[in-house]
């Protein structure tokens, strides 16, 4: 490798570091309420799940860095803020400096949650979903190693992950917490039973 292949190089590692870090994210986030038997404590996986957040941040900052940096592409500064301006496959890029967006506000809403209220951070959290599905395709349809059979495995078992931590988790809030009681009898001489 020489090193003008360099920033290559390095541009395509960041990209696929940060799609794994994204995943490790949504699964640890995932993780924070589900049922599972899972050896994390909660406070642990909302830990975790932001610590990979912010990683997965870092490692996208590098690959866009990193591709500006790239002498084989003329990609600007500015085409890393907006979408569509990246001149290789502008729609698939212009999907992925999007999706870096929403990671980024997804990331934000950690500190401005009591600002924000419980409802509204829990509808924007759900962005993860877009922001995941953006860096999925975004990975397939721009990345140069995307044909390649571990891409491929990278793609679909963090797919298969998440789809099956959603359904996971889905299910388990449909269980209800506990063993139901059964309701209790009213007292002979309650207001219930005068009615």
């Amino acid at each position: 490798m020489s090193p003008d292949m360099a920033p290559w190089v390095a541009a395509r590692a960041t990209g696929l570091v940060a799609y794994a870090l994204l995943a490790g994210a949504m699964l640890a986030g995932l993780a924070v309420k589900s049922r599972s038997t899972a050896p994390m404590k909660g406070g642990e996986a909302v830990d975790l799940h932001r610590h990979l957040s912010l990683l997965a941040l870092c490692a996208t900052a590098a690959h866009g860095v990193l591709l500006v940096l790239d002498d084989e592409i003329d990609i600007s500064p500015l085409a890393l803020a907006v979408p569509g301006l990246v001149p290789y496959r502008p729609l698939w890029t212009g999907l992925g400096v999007a999706t870096a967006w929403l990671m980024l506000a997804v990331h934000v809403s950690f500190r401005l949650r009591k600002r924000m209220g419980p409802k509204n951070w829990r509808r924007l959290h759900y962005a993860t979903y877009a922001a995941f599905a953006g860096a999925t395709l975004h990975g397939l349809l721009s990345g140069t190693d995307s044909g390649s059979g571990w891409a491929l495995a990278l793609y679909g078992g963090a797919s298969v992950a998440v789809f099956t931590m959603t359904g996971w988790r889905i299910a388990g809030s449909a269980r209800p917490a506990g063993p139901m009681r059964p309701p209790r009898p009213a007292q002979a001489g309650s207001s219930r039973s005068r009615r």
